[in-house]
């Protein structure tokens, strides 16, 4: 009776440590991964662009493609800064600085403005 008595409190103990123990999944990285870019109404017209971003010693890093001529080089990311939902994607276009804030909108789009002039989307490639 002991030993059942034993078994009983060790199983409870077991099943209570279970339940009340936390299980986190690991985090996710929202704005790693490849997107496309579509910037709207520019003097040379819309632009698609592709990047790839890959976190890297905790920060976020990449390079943008243009989606419809590979043959075009690609243009290096200098500074990508992080906020809560929003990240700021910076590069050097036609001899400009150029910052592109991106808003989240939901799991896969994006939503911002260049320059505060041209309005902006990304959507995640899946």
């Amino acid at each position: 009776m002991k030993k059942v008595s034993i078994i009983l409190i060790a199983l409870f103990f077991g099943i209570a440590m279970n339940s009340f123990s936390q299980t986190t999944a690991p985090a996710t990285d929202f704005f790693a991964g490849k997107w496309e870019i579509s910037i709207f109404g520019t003097p040379q017209g819309d632009i698609k662009m592709v990047t790839e971003l890959v976190r890297k010693e905790g920060k976020l890093t990449g390079e943008l493609k243009d989606a419809t001529d590979s043959s075009k080089p690609v243009i290096p990311i200098s500074a990508i800064e992080e906020k809560n939902g929003e990240i700021e994607i910076s590069f050097s276009a036609s001899g400009y600085d150029l910052t592109l804030p991106l808003k989240k909108e939901d799991d896969d789009n994006l939503k911002g403005q260049l320059m505060n002039m041209f309005d902006a989307k990304a959507k995640r490639v899946k």
